[in-house]
Parts: structure tokens; C-alpha cells; sequence
């Protein structure tokens, strides 16, 4: 039998399956048709979910797993930081670790179990890096910037500034009003910029922020292959990041931020050391269900969702209670 996951970190779904239970470990391409088929919201299980995440050995020192990150679009994404949260638990419980370095797409990176926030409310601290401002590593063209800082950008939004930085998947980012934050901008920038277009030729995860508050910000995504989430991780870090950025005379650099989402919240500290930036993003890694199934039947090109035993849990309500008692989600 195979045991998978359905896990969230601020409300950002996924399935998570450990590779390593398999007798003959599925292909990327069965890996592809599985998200495609266990995350649709209407057919797949549970409600489907943002993406699956793959966990898998590696084979670099001091690490002790390798996550992919496979979107409900079957498209592959370098990172996500609210699954690597909730793949960092699940490593750290499997080997009995504090700390511990997971492999992503491009780079090691730290993960820390944190205090429990409540009850059965598991924190977890993730590193998000590398970061990057050059056109190229997004990519963008045709915009007349060799980067993008805080600067108006006529073909994307008139009146608006923006900035755009891989963390390293790639993010575009506007400090807006409330007007702007509550109109359908968002949702057509996002649509239009995750289409064949002449800007973003891989599309772009694309975020709306507001400040709240001198270290309290709200984030809402567009996230490449997905649309629009409860939250994405490395968009919340990418948002601090250039926040601090844009007001360096606030000295929020290695000061704890809380960056609100449609999902709940979660905590960012920007870093800036060896001429280099990293974000380190603190949140909830929640298990909502337990999933059992046969090994052969993940190998089905349309699997049996009624041959799975499904195990839930307590955590998501204990979640929701805590979030409840915190911040008003708008």
C-alpha cells in the first residue's frame, strides 16, 4: 500500500506523495496525469488541490530529500514555498529531525521546525532563495528594463508601478489601493500574462499587495499554472523582499513581517548577507487527510478514487480556529 497526503500551508492545497514507498516509482509522465486527474476540483479527490508534490532520495550531501513541485496544469514549478513547508515536516518526522536541507528545482535549502503555533497548529521555517532581479532569469522582454523596480510599466497597467524578481520562480508585483486590490485587474493581468504574450514568454506569477500596517502586509496570487490561490508562498517572500526594499528607511531588513492572505497568514523575515538576498518564510504545514491506496492503482492512467481509504484529521479545523482568533481575512 501507498500513503499519500493532503496537505495545506495557508490554505495552499496539495497532495503529497513519497516516491520511495514504491516498488517501481512512477514515471514523470504518470506523475503528470496523476496531478492532472487527483487535483481537478470537480472530479479529482477531496476537492482537488493546487498541485502535488513529489518527494523523492537525493543524492546531494546533507540533504535528506528532494522535492518537484507539479502543478494542477501539469506544468512543473522551480519552487513553492508553502509545499516545501508541509514537505519539510514530513521529512523532518520520517528521520526524527530538528533541521534539515530539502533539494528543490535549483537549490538546498534550510528547513526548521518552529514551536507550534496552537494545538495541533505545526510551524515550520523555510528558506527561500536564490533570488534574482535580472531580466533574463524571469524571463521579461519587450518592457524597456533591464529590471524591474518599482517602476511604471505602461503595457502591463497604466498608473501602476511594478517589480518583478525570481525567488526563483518568477514574480510580478504591485503595491496597490484598495480600489485597485478589490477590481478585476488582477485576475486579467494574471489571465493575460499566463497566455501567449509578448512580455512574459513563460508567464509570471502574478501579486497584488497591500500594507496594512508598518510590518503587516496583504498578498493575493495569480500563480502561473494554478490561477488564483488561497496563498503562494514564495509570492508572500517575494512581496517582503521588495517591500523592505522600497522602504529601506524603515529598516525592516531580519525584522519579523506578517503577510496576510486569503488563507490566513504567514511570517517572512528578509535577509541580506554576502551581497545576496533570501527570505526566510515561517508558516503552517497541515495535514488534512490521510490516503491509502494500492501501488497499482497510481500507475492507472484514470485512477479509482473509490479504491482509496481516506483518513482525515483534526488539524484543518484546529487551523481554522486559530486563524479565526488572529486576523480579520479579507
Amino acid at each position: 500500500m501507498i500513503q499519500l497526503q493532503k496537505v495545506h500551508g495557508s490554505q495552499n492545497k496539495f497532495f503529497l506523495l513519497d516516491q520511495t514507498q514504491f516498488q517501481t516509482p512512477l514515471s514523470k509522465g504518470e506523475l503528470v496525469n496523476l496531478t492532472q486527474q487527483i487535483t481537478k476540483p470537480e472530479s479529482g479527490l477531496l476537492n482537488g488541490a493546487d498541485g502535488l508534490l513529489v518527494v523523492s532520495n537525493s543524492d546531494h550531501a546533507q540533504t535528506l530529500g528532494k522535492m518537484e513541485v507539479i502543478n494542477a496544469d501539469g506544468s512543473f514549478a522551480s519552487m513553492c514555498g508553502n509545499g516545501l513547508r508541509t514537505v519539510g515536516r514530513y521529512l523532518a518526522q520520517k528521520y526524527h529531525k530538528e533541521t534539515l536541507k530539502v533539494e528543490t528545482m535549483q537549490s538546498d535549502l534550510r528547513v526548521s521546525c518552529q514551536p507550534d503555533w496552537a494545538p495541533k497548529v505545526k510551524a515550520i521555517s523555510v528558506e527561500i532563495s536564490p533570488v534574482s532581479f535580472a531580466a533574463a532569469a524571469l524571463p521579461f522582454t519587450n518592457l524597456g528594463y533591464s529590471e524591474l523596480n518599482n517602476q511604471e510599466v505602461p503595457e502591463l497597467a497604466p498608473e501602476l508601478k511594478f517589480s518583478a524578481v525570481a525567488v526563483p520562480n518568477p514574480h510580478l508585483i504591485s503595491f496597490v489601493s484598495d480600489d485597485v486590490f478589490k477590481s478585476d485587474l488582477l485576475a486579467k493581468l494574471g489571465t493575460k500574462l499566463n497566455q501567449k504574450n509578448p512580455y512574459f514568454p513563460d508567464g509570471v506569477n502574478v501579486s497584488f499587495a497591500q500594507v496594512l500596517s508598518a510590518h503587516h502586509l496583504f498578498v493575493r496570487t495569480f500563480e502561473r499554472g494554478v490561477g488564483f490561490t488561497n496563498a503562494c508562498g514564495t509570492a508572500m517572500s517575494a512581496a517582503s523582499l521588495i517591500y523592505a526594499l522600497t522602504c529601506q528607511s524603515m529598516n525592516l531588513f531580519d525584522k519579523l513581517l506578517t503577510v496576510s492572505n486569503p488563507g490566513g497568514f504567514v511570517q517572512t523575515k528578509v535577509h541580506h548577507s554576502d551581497h545576496s538576498y533570501w527570505i526566510e518564510l515561517i508558516g503552517n504545514a497541515t495535514v488534512t487527510h490521510y490516503i491509502d491506496t494500492a501501488e497499482s492503482e497510481l500507475h492507472q492512467k484514470h485512477p479509482n478514487f473509490n479504491n482509496f481509504k481516506i483518513t482525515p484529521t483534526s488539524e484543518n479545523e484546529a487551523y481554522q480556529k486559530f486563524m479565526a482568533n488572529q486576523y480579520n481575512i479579507k
